[in-house]
């Protein structure tokens, strides 16, 4: 297997939909398919009960599996409404949980926002800086990074994800990288922890993008990420290939 490509698991997401793949079929495609390694996105989970977990865990250690990043949806931290924040934050603390059970070296937890916001406000990023920093102090512990994703709300502004980086400065803390192929990736690729390459990305800058990315020091998983819904199995194969292809050349040079 290659070590260094990972294979998100909302990838999958419309083959999930129509009920025909759960987490345990993804990890057998990623190993068996794809030999790539794990990117979970906990829309697979149903829950974060520790037996279930647990069962998660032996199916990646069966396959010889890493754990490259657990993406966790329904725990940003800023909502306006104050008991739906209390509620993303116990569900951040149990994805947390579960990521160390696992095994994650990595986890996505987004800041929060609303999604047409084109900043934040000093209360929002108060409380964003704060909870990341305990999130960071958590992380550090079990030995992994956590952080947000450019992929949505004030998120996608370059200028606010390098305001919360600069801010929370901790070694734990870290930012997943999701390619747009524009300047912003530069500016962000300081924090990288992880990165999601999208077909518009395999399909365009992608030697460019990930070269970026190297050259600023990047050690991490490239993780390749599909969004149509459909062709899952077959789209995701022509990303990882030419995902592998970059490195075959760099690995040749």
């Amino acid at each position: 297997m290659d070590d260094r490509v990972s294979v998100a698991s909302y990838a999958f997401h419309g083959l999930l939909r129509h009920g025909v793949m759960d987490v345990f079929g993804y990890l057998e495609s990623v190993r068996f398919r794809y030999g790539a390694q794990a990117d979970i996105w906990n829309g697979m989970l149903p829950t974060t009960e520790r037996d279930y977990v647990l069962k998660i865990r032996r199916a990646l250690d069966e396959r010889g599996l890493v754990l490259a990043n657990l993406c966790v949806d329904d725990a940003h931290i800023w909502e306006d409404d104050a008991d739906r924040r209390e509620a993303n934050h116990r569900n951040a603390l149990a994805h947390l949980e579960a990521a160390e059970l696992l095994g994650a070296r990595t986890v996505r937890i987004d800041a929060g926002g609303a999604h047409d916001a084109r900043a934040f406000s000093s209360e929002q990023m108060d409380l964003i800086v704060s909870r990341y920093r305990e999130y960071a102090a958590r992380a550090q512990a079990g030995g992994y990074r956590v952080g947000p994703e450019n992929h949505w709300g004030p998120e996608v502004l370059p200028e606010n994800m390098v305001a919360i980086c600069r801010a929370v400065d901790h070694p734990a803390f870290g930012v997943l990288l999701h390619f747009r192929g524009d300047p912003g990736d530069r500016e962000m690729a300081p924090w990288a922890m992880h990165t999601h390459l999208s077909w518009q990305i395999t399909e365009g800058p992608l030697e460019a993008s990930m070269g970026m990315l190297r050259d600023a020091g990047y050690d991490g998983y490239w993780g390749v990420e599909h969004h149509s819904g459909s062709d899952e199995y077959a789209e995701v194969a022509v990303q990882v290939a030419r995902v592998r292809a970059v490195l075959a050349r760099w690995a040749a040079a």
